[in-house]
């Protein structure tokens, strides 16, 4: 597995772009990039189950491993949904099972760096690369409007 990282500094505080990464209605839109119509089912608690779906009923089921407001969120990556039910662990997926996806943010005077780390298997390297960004440039937008 290999661990991505993209990085992005935004002019707004932390605060801010902690509530548009996981405020649900902005979270549906910086994830649209990743797939149209993306959601979560969550209570967002640290410890919690979290289930990122496409509208299809298809995503994965996570566990939030800490979540510290304003500042860090890490995501365990447990297994596979479809149809909307959870999937029993197989070889295929024992592969990715208990990858981490990780987002810090770091004020820095009046900007914040945004630092998102994925774990990924190999076929889906090429993909994080393109859509990452594009994610956190979404992220970037709507934390800077409206200032």
């Amino acid at each position: 597995m290999e661990t991505l990282e993209f990085k992005t500094r935004i002019k707004a505080p932390a605060q801010k772009i902690w509530d548009v990464l996981w405020n649900d209605e902005t979270y549906r839109k910086w994830t649209s990039v990743f797939c149209e119509g993306s959601y979560t089912i969550s209570d967002w608690n640290e410890g919690d189950k979290i289930r990122f779906m496409s509208p299809n009923g298809e995503g994965m089921h996570s566990v939030i491993e800490t979540k510290t407001p304003n500042e860090y969120m890490a995501f365990k990556h447990i297994g596979e949904i479809k149809d909307f039910k959870d999937l029993p662990i197989d070889d295929e997926t024992k592969k990715w099972s208990g990858a981490m996806e990780t987002y810090r943010l770091i004020p820095d005077g009046e900007f914040t760096d945004l630092i998102a780390r994925t774990d990924s298997i190999e076929k889906y390297v090429d993909y994080f690369k393109e859509v990452f960004p594009k994610g956190l440039e979404v992220v970037k937008q709507l934390s800077e409007e409206g200032k």
